[in-house]
This record gives C-alpha cells, sequence and structure tokens, in this order.
C-alpha cells in the first residue's frame, strides 16, 4: 500500500525542478526515485560535498537526509492544506566516503496528525553504510490557513 497522499507516486522529475537557488542543487543532490513507502536520491561526492580532509563531509550527509525526509513528509499530506519542515535531525557517520556517488533512501517510522518521523540510510555505491540518520518533521498548516 502507497504512503502517499496521491494515489500515484510523485514524480522525481518535479521535484528536481523545484530545487533551483538552494542549498539541494548546490551540492548537487538529486531525487531519483519514489516507491511505494520510500523516496531515493543520489549525491556526489566532490569538492561541494567533502570536508578539507578529503572524505564526505557528514553535514552534506544531513543536508542530503534532511532532504529527503523532508520531500518525503511533503508528499504523505494534503500539500492544499498542510507543509512539512524539519524539526529535529541526528545522524550517525559510519564509513568514509572520497569519491562517486552516495546514494540515499528514506521511509517514514510515522507518519502522525501534527509530526512525522523518518529514517534515512545514506549508502555508498557497493551499497555499504555511510550515515544512518532520524528526522523528525513538523506538519504545519499551509500558509493560507494560519
Amino acid at each position: 500500500m502507497s504512503i502517499w497522499f496521491a494515489d500515484e507516486l510523485p514524480s522525481a522529475e518535479w521535484v528536481d525542478s523545484r530545487c533551483d537557488d538552494t542549498a539541494i542543487r548546490s551540492l548537487g543532490i538529486e531525487i531519483t526515485e519514489f516507491t511505494d513507502d520510500s523516496i531515493r536520491g543520489r549525491m556526489p561526492v566532490d569538492g561541494r560535498t567533502r570536508q578539507p580532509g578529503g572524505v564526505l563531509h557528514g553535514g552534506s550527509s544531513v543536508l542530503f537526509a534532511e532532504t529527503l525526509a523532508s520531500w518525503g513528509s511533503s508528499f504523505t499530506v494534503d500539500r492544499e492544506r498542510f507543509h512539512c519542515v524539519g524539526m529535529e535531525i541526528n545522524a550517525n557517520h559510519t564509513r568514509p566516503v572520497a569519491s562517486g556517488w552516495v546514494l540515499g533512501e528514506a521511509r517514514p517510522i510515522t507518519r502522525g496528525r501534527t509530526t512525522q518521523v523518518w529514517d534515512i540510510r545514506i549508502t555508498d555505491e557497493q551499497g555499504r553504510s555511510v550515515c544512518v540518520s532520524r528526522c523528525t518533521i513538523a506538519v504545519l498548516a499551509a500558509p493560507s490557513h494560519y
């Protein structure tokens, strides 16, 4: 059974088209796919996302994780009435990555009326764990309903 508010899967292309002039675009993050119960994306490991030590910056992983959870949550609610924003995030960085791409997948743990909690797993291209994150999302009334 699908977790998405509409009965059809959201469009990764539409999401990516909304990211101009954002940190998401600056870091090269791409939403690649929606499944019935998850959102997936990828992020390059390059000069935009590495720390001075030459490996993926933990903050880049956190931005990637929150991007997946925020976009995912926004498609589980009626976007005419609600919008979703990150409220809290934590991350455990489990493996360094120096180049290539990292892949992320976010799934909701709970989708409540006012908060959601998402589990985000980031891996390297070989499927090895890079970061495990949990993000709490606030579900707010859309601005026109304040």
